[in-house]
């Protein structure tokens, strides 16, 4: 769960995690925003200026606070659509168009330039409550033959609530998806409607990653670090939902057989570094400790044992301690928190020092946070979009662009100018 979730979802729950980043310079012209920045990248002072919550010390230079970085190529924002509803995810489809998922149940086809194409419906019933609803979706890699798609979403079932993914045959034209099969659920249920995860992102090799979260309430969360149970993991399943081949617990007894990594509390960041075929994915830390990991098959990624956050009363987490030998350290984190939610790597050459770039849409941050990475090591950060007062949940890339979606329903299209 994050701050701001909890303002606009569970109002008993009101705990101030917003970061008021600086602004950047920006000309208004008719909707379209045109930057250019000067300063080269590396130099600059941390983008973070705010006092942290927690405080802790970081395991590695490096590890939090990075240098500052800035954007010179000139580039241009364009809000390209408003209002869609409460969105989950943006995902480039392969042709170029975008899918925009509605938490509320329904899946949007937009063109490159915003405008509606179709809503899809009929999909199974989703729990909309909380941070529940319908989440992210992702395609075959034989999209363009087979017209498949997979998505994740909160399912109602006996015991409470679970993520769930389910795949089926999209029917454009008919606005509809056919021959629709559940093909993995999450175990354990639980009462609560926070913290489902969940995204999807597909290995080069056809296997489908699936983060999922930990639902939150203190009694279930101990279970991410626990192979027998769901909670708090990132699976690998094939597109039937079988355990991929190769998964590192599959002949372990008593541990659940499509687990890649454990010890994550809500990952609703994940995506596949086009320039290596590796796993990244950003973690919701609960008041202080997001974080950005480097995921690697049979880790545990130590929540909630190790965290660079406390509870949001300001308590410890369990017994307040940041590393342990066994559980791995986070690439980096932020304290205060930003809230990283969807991430996407910038593949394209239209904007050169982008290359391989991370982005990171910030709820609570309210911005797009561009994350500079070189041997695995974030070695600079840049807070981009922070003029929007908006709350970014999602970001995709398609064609040398980037498409940001807000909670709000905005879709903004960032290029060279």
């Amino acid at each position: 769960m994050r701050l701001k979730d909890a303002l606009i979802l569970t109002p008993v729950m009101i705990f101030g995690a917003l970061n008021v980043c600086a602004g950047l310079d920006a000309r208004t012209n008719a909707g379209i925003d045109t930057r250019a920045h000067n300063h080269p990248a590396d130099t600059l002072p941390p983008v973070e200026t705010k006092a942290p919550f927690a405080g802790y010390r970081s395991a590695f230079a490096g590890q939090t606070r990075i240098a500052g970085a800035k954007t010179t190529t000139p580039y241009k924002v364009e809000k390209i659509a408003n209002k869609l509803g409460n969105p989950f995810a943006i995902v480039a489809m392969p042709d170029g168009r975008l899918m925009v998922t509605l938490k509320s149940g329904t899946m949007e086809i937009h063109d490159r330039n915003g405008a509606l194409v179709k809503k899809i419906t009929g999909l199974p019933e989703v729990v909309y409550a909380g941070q529940g609803g319908l989440l992210d979706v992702a395609f075959d890699p034989k999209f363009a033959s087979n017209k498949m798609i997979y998505w994740s979403y909160a399912e109602k079932v006996a015991g409470g609530s679970a993520t769930a993914v389910a795949k089926g045959k999209l029917d454009e034209a008919a606005g509809k998806v056919d021959n629709i099969t559940v093909i993995f659920r999450q175990t354990p249920a639980t009462k609560g409607n926070l913290q489902f995860g969940s995204r999807l992102v597909f290995e080069r090799n056809g296997d489908l990653f699936v983060s999922l979260g930990e639902k939150f309430a203190p009694d279930v969360r101990v279970q991410a670090q626990q192979l027998n149970s769901y909670l708090g993991k990132i699976i690998r399943i094939t597109t039937d939902g079988k355990p991929a081949a190769g998964n590192p617990f599959a002949n372990q007894p008593d541990a659940k057989p499509e687990i890649y990594s454990y010890g994550h509390r809500n990952p609703d960041g994940l995506e596949i570094d086009p320039s290596t075929g590796e796993l990244w994915e950003t973690e919701f830390g609960p008041h202080g400790g997001d974080e950005i990991n480097h995921i690697r098959p049979g880790r545990n990624y130590g929540w909630p044992v190790i965290t660079y956050g406390l509870e949001y009363s300001g308590d410890k987490v369990g017994d307040g301690i940041q590393q342990k030998a066994g559980m791995e350290q986070p690439v980096y984190y932020w304290d205060p928190v930003i809230s990283p939610c969807g991430i996407c790597f910038y593949a394209g050459s239209a904007i050169p020092e982008w290359k391989d770039n991370l982005f990171i849409a910030a709820l609570s941050g309210q911005q797009l946070d561009r994350i500079i990475i070189r041997n695995n090591k974030v070695v600079g950060e840049e807070r981009l979009l922070t003029d929007k007062d908006q709350r970014f949940r999602d970001v995709a890339y398609s064609n040398n662009m980037l498409f940001a979606i807000t909670d709000d329903g905005d879709i903004y299209r960032i290029s060279k100018q």
